[in-house]
């Protein structure tokens, strides 16, 4: 469920699975872990809990200021009524260029430092047909030089041509633009529905076919992890959640279907891995989030993430 590893194992799942590595950012690869927390963190979060005893339901440590449980992504959390001076406390922000356009890079691209890749990316068929390209997933020359120049374009680092998750997330959220629910996939209703395209990645707030909170750039579950399609509903939220099952914090977790939630991650979004079945958002993506929806808000989830 959530994503944020340190650098070895990251690296190591990012390979087994993608057999990319990143480039300049850090790998948010969604995988049970122990972790440390960063300078600055406050002191309830660092107490240190041996992955054997993260027992679902049970707070890691001792005179724990609040509840920082959460169980697996199907059986939900303890809900209880935040008080006022826990609410008070905002998570705290993310490191600077966590949330930065790094893309994954093949390591021989890598070590050879190439201008233009040669090899066929995980997006290499969805992004050959958003640039107009013959859709035949295999990576050309002309491929290549018009992937990089999207790359450059918007920002993507390193501009190699290689069509991975960042480019293809860039691409569905420009065509979303303004109007993400040009499909009607999303029911329109006149309350407020949260919109979870598994598809293309996206989230966002409407009320009737006005859209109110983005959309923006996600991450949904894994293989064996998905995320559950339907309608739900907002049932809990809580500012400075923290998963003892994962050992990591959830900041701005909004709980819809049992252990399953919006919330925010302290690392990258844009993996070939999916989440632990949460929807893993930016910081500020998920602060605007919190502060849109409210507890009994209804949610709708359609799609397929991407290989899964």
């Amino acid at each position: 469920m959530i994503s944020r590893l340190v650098a070895r194992r990251s690296l190591a799942v990012v390979l087994a699975a993608a057999t990319v590595l990143p480039v300049g950012g850090v790998a948010g690869a969604a995988a049970p872990a122990t972790t440390h927390p960063a300078p600055g963190t406050p002191a309830f979060e660092t107490s240190p809990v041996p992955l054997e005893d993260l027992v679902p339901g049970v707070p890691p440590g001792p005179a724990q200021p609040w509840q920082i449980d959460t169980p697996d992504q199907a059986l939900p959390p303890k809900v209880y009524t935040p008080g006022k001076a826990e609410d008070a406390v905002e998570p705290r922000d993310a490191p600077p260029g966590t949330y930065d356009l790094i893309e994954y890079v093949p390591l021989a691209d890598a070590v050879a430092k190439v201008t233009c890749s040669k090899l066929t990316g995980p997006y290499q068929r969805q992004v050959e047909g958003w640039l107009k390209l013959k859709v035949d997933g295999k990576q050309s020359a002309s491929d290549c030089k018009a992937i990089r120049a999207f790359q450059v374009k918007y920002k993507i680092k390193p501009a190699g041509g290689f069509a991975g998750p960042v480019t293809w997330s860039t691409m569905m959220l420009l065509s979303a633009g303004k109007n993400p629910n040009a499909a009607r996939k999303c029911p329109v209703k006149s309350y407020r529905v949260a919109c979870v395209d598994l598809s293309r990645q996206l989230t966002w707030v409407q009320k009737g076919s006005k859209v109110v909170s983005g959309p923006v750039p996600m991450r949904s579950g894994r293989n064996g992890y998905a995320t559950r399609k339907g309608w739900h509903t907002v049932y809990w939220r809580h500012k400075n959640h923290w998963s003892t099952l994962y050992n990591q914090p959830m900041p701005y977790a909004q709980f819809f279907d049992g252990g399953q939630a919006f919330h925010a991650v302290y690392g990258s979004i844009y993996t070939t891995v999916g989440s632990m079945g949460c929807v893993n958002l930016k910081l500020g993506d998920a602060r605007k989030l919190w502060n849109t929806l409210k507890k009994g808000d209804k949610v709708y989830v359609w799609g397929r993430r991407p290989g899964t």
